[in-house]
């Protein structure tokens, strides 16, 4: 057994280059080989998301507070809330953040694979994020 004492791991600001706006990271888990299981707690500033991604063994994201968003490549945005569990398939190209006027945090659970977890790719536009 491993616990990690309340404060034991150091929350960060997530990096620009993933994200656009404000975005919070604090680690819940990285476990070590052979799990594969990554999880985090991601707290999203209004108007703050990702950048499109995907992941090879797929994402479960489960809205802890606030609303936000989450859309799949060429389908409609879609509104998430607390309370809420989104699961995306290995490889499914992606995004989420934030309402426009609302903060939303979200627990990201993720396995990796060889060592990776995810893919990241180009930005959210403003314009794509306001569709």
């Amino acid at each position: 057994m491993k616990i990690t004492p309340c404060g034991g791991a150091a929350t960060v600001y997530a990096p620009e280059s993933y994200f656009t706006g404000k975005v919070l990271q604090t680690p819940i888990v990285e476990a070590e080989a052979p799990a594969r299981l990554r999880a985090l707690t991601v707290a999203f500033e209004p108007g703050a998301r990702t950048a499109w991604h995907t992941h090879p063994l797929g994402q479960t994201l489960y809205v802890v507070s606030g609303a936000g968003r989450a859309q799949v490549w060429g389908e409609p945005i879609r509104e998430i809330r607390a309370g809420d569990t989104v699961f995306f398939p290995p490889g499914e190209k992606h995004w989420h953040g934030a309402g426009p006027k609302t903060a939303m945090t979200h627990i990201a659970m993720q396995e990796a694979l060889d060592g990776k977890s995810v893919d990241w790719l180009e930005k959210v536009s403003d314009e794509q994020y306001g569709a």
